[in-house]
């Protein structure tokens, strides 16, 4: 039996659990009021900067013990519950199920979000092209394997905004049937995946043949089908498939992320902490390289990321992919991308959007 004082301690929860749910009805009323202004101005319903105000707000008054993360967790889930009842949301993504870009979109989104599967990143934009999808997710670059060439590419004919970055952290499992490493016979998994884990493969299993799939989430449905094999991939992709985890945290860089943008129609207002996207393509004339960065070192404009790929229409001439910090109505950005306009064949700009996590300093 239960001591008169747990049981007293229980009623209290009850009690506070009973006033959390009369609070979360009271904010999802206003939430709908919202919403009818929104309509009203002709606003977007999906506000990143303003989600992200709400995390750092809460996260700066928690006293604890309830841990920061679990805050923001426990938001995630209240706003998307919110905005769904504002708008349906619906969110494409590069698939299938439990891939990482599936984990990056719950948690930039919420499991209220209808998040779609799609096969292929082209796929990805034209459903928000067509507007089948408000958003889609796609993956753009990893810390340890660099950037992802088939997303940067669409960028070139898309008229699609980037309108947020989401920073995820990359562990690798290793997943069989029966989590035993003496029963694996084949380890099967995205390109990508076996590469970030290449050093743990070699040092525990250097005979066993690898064998590259299209998912990390397809390799984990192999698992479930064979016993003889196993999977890299992750956490989640264990619990979908019902998988056990053999070793946990294999890849060789433990400070392993990929990096998620979120590509929308419209570009956010500035949130006080923003990143500005663009690319463009110069003309072949001696000091071309110094003189597309000049306008940006003589404004103290913090430059993140330089990346470049070659046009495919033309031999030997190549499109810039330049991240900034800053948001594009700030006067310095603004007044320094027209100066660099006038060096280009063409530029456009992708979007402004907040920083995603601790971030680069202005």
């Amino acid at each position: 039996m239960s001591s008169p004082n747990l049981k007293k301690l229980r009623d209290k929860i009850d009690h506070i659990d009973d006033q959390i749910l009369g609070l979360l009805n009271n904010r999802a009323q206003i939430v709908l009021e919202v919403g009818k202004a929104k309509a009203g101005e002709s606003r977007e319903f999906y506000v990143p900067s303003r989600e992200r105000a709400i995390f750092e707000r809460l996260q700066a008054g928690n006293q604890g013990p309830f841990p920061n993360e679990s805050v923001c967790r426990v938001f995630r889930e209240i706003i998307s519950a919110s905005l769904s009842l504002e708008l349906p949301m619906k969110v494409a993504f590069l698939g299938p199920q439990s891939t990482f870009t599936h984990v990056a979109a719950m948690e930039q989104f919420g499991l209220s979000a209808q998040l779609v599967s799609q096969k292929s990143i082209p796929s990805v934009f034209e459903e928000v092209e067509r507007g089948r999808a408000h958003y889609g997710v796609v993956p753009v670059e990893n810390s340890t394997e660099g950037v992802v060439n088939h997303t940067l590419d669409m960028f070139i004919s898309s008229e699609l905004q980037v309108i947020a970055e989401i920073m995820l952290e990359i562990s690798h499992d290793l997943l069989s049937k029966t989590g035993k490493l003496e029963q694996v016979g084949r380890v099967v998994s995205h390109p990508q995946a076996l590469a970030q884990c290449r050093h743990w493969l070699e040092e525990n299993l250097p005979d066993t043949p690898q064998v590259d799939l299209s998912s990390t989430a397809a390799a984990a449905q192999m698992a479930a089908e064979d016993e003889s094999v196993a999977a890299i991939a992750s956490h989640a992709a264990a619990r979908e498939y019902g998988l056990q985890v053999v070793k946990a945290k294999i890849e060789d860089n433990f400070n392993n992320f990929t990096r998620f943008l979120v590509i929308g129609r419209k570009t956010p207002e500035p949130s006080g902490r923003d990143k500005t996207s663009i690319m463009f393509s110069v003309r072949d004339v001696p000091g071309i390289l110094y003189r597309m960065l000049e306008p940006f070192s003589k404004r103290d404009i913090n430059l993140v990321k330089i990346e470049s790929r070659p046009m495919k229409q033309k031999a030997w001439e190549y499109i810039f992919f330049l991240d900034l910090v800053g948001h594009v109505e700030d006067e310095a950005i603004s007044t320094a991308i027209e100066e660099l306009r006038g060096y280009c064949h063409f530029l456009k700009i992708l979007g402004s959007y907040p920083i995603s996590g601790p971030g680069e300093k202005e």
